[in-house]
């Protein structure tokens, strides 16, 4: 289901008691918590699980999750066995050669064959994959153009922008500003380039998740008793070859990698 356009259609399915029990002091105050991400629907105790699952994607058993994403996985592996890979190749930057399509994510080799196994020199965790296979079956090839919007822009973003920028953007600053020396080797160990000079800042680099969706960072460190501060822009036409909902799991898959890789190799700054 397309993601609540306003709190009411949240507030449509509580039971509308207004019985504080989530801590919220109205169901309908609950709802525009839960419209800007401040909330999960799944915290309202008096909502039927399958309720939860069916309209909004959530599940108070964190398993279900991992479940749904995989079973998703699994299915996209399908359409990809129903499709030619090497006319792809040309529609999505990628080349075809010994039965497998193969296209540069973050400037490694990331390759598919026609029963839809995977292949890769670096782990690609599966928020990552999800849009790796809706970019191959779905994707409309549109060249980027090298005009950057925020995530709110794109088609379907705006409803989404407070829980990206929660799981995206106020993730990553949290790796920025805790590894800031290691942050700034990664974003150039993934075959970044620097940006255009309006676009820079103390940190920030293009990097290309997927050949025709680059994304760019910029990171501000605190300065004169300003707050330190992180966006990711995406290329205007990243909607028109990803969903909305692919163009979320490459940012958060983006951010868990950084997440990880930093909490592996880093050292905390002083």
């Amino acid at each position: 289901m397309p993601a609540p356009k306003n709190a009411m259609e949240i507030f449509q399915h509580l039971d509308k008691s207004n019985c504080r029990d989530c801590g919220e002091k109205t169901c309908l105050a609950f709802a525009g918590a839960v419209l800007q991400g401040r909330r999960k629907i799944s915290e309202c105790p008096k909502l039927d699980p399958s309720v939860v699952a069916r309209f909004f994607g959530e599940s108070s058993d964190p398993g279900t999750l991992e479940e749904k994403r995989d079973a998703f996985l699994e299915a996209m592996k399908q359409q990809i066995s129903r499709i030619d890979l090497a006319s792809v190749a040309g529609r999505t930057g990628g080349r075809f050669e010994n039965g497998r399509l193969t296209l540069k994510i973050l400037g490694k080799d990331f390759s598919v064959d026609r029963q839809g196994h995977l292949y890769s020199d670096i782990h690609v965790n599966p928020w990552v994959a999800v849009p790796f296979f809706d970019y191959l079956i779905n994707g409309k090839g549109v060249a980027p153009t090298g005009q950057w919007v925020s995530f709110r822009e794109l088609k379907n973003g705006k409803d989404r922008y407070p829980l990206f920028q929660k799981r995206c953007e106020e993730a990553m600053l949290q790796v920025a500003d805790s590894y800031t020396d290691l942050f700034d080797d990664m974003v150039h160990l993934f075959s970044g380039r620097q940006v255009e000079r309006q676009f820079q800042s103390d940190i920030s680099v293009v990097l290309h998740p997927l050949p025709k969706v680059p994304l760019m960072i910029c990171y501000w460190r605190p300065d004169e008793g300003l707050g330190s501060s992180l966006n990711i822009f995406f290329d205007k036409t990243a909607d028109g070859n990803l969903d909305i909902g692919s163009v979320f799991s490459l940012g958060a898959g983006l951010t868990q990698m950084f997440q990880k890789l930093a909490l592996r190799h880093g050292f905390a700054e002083s």
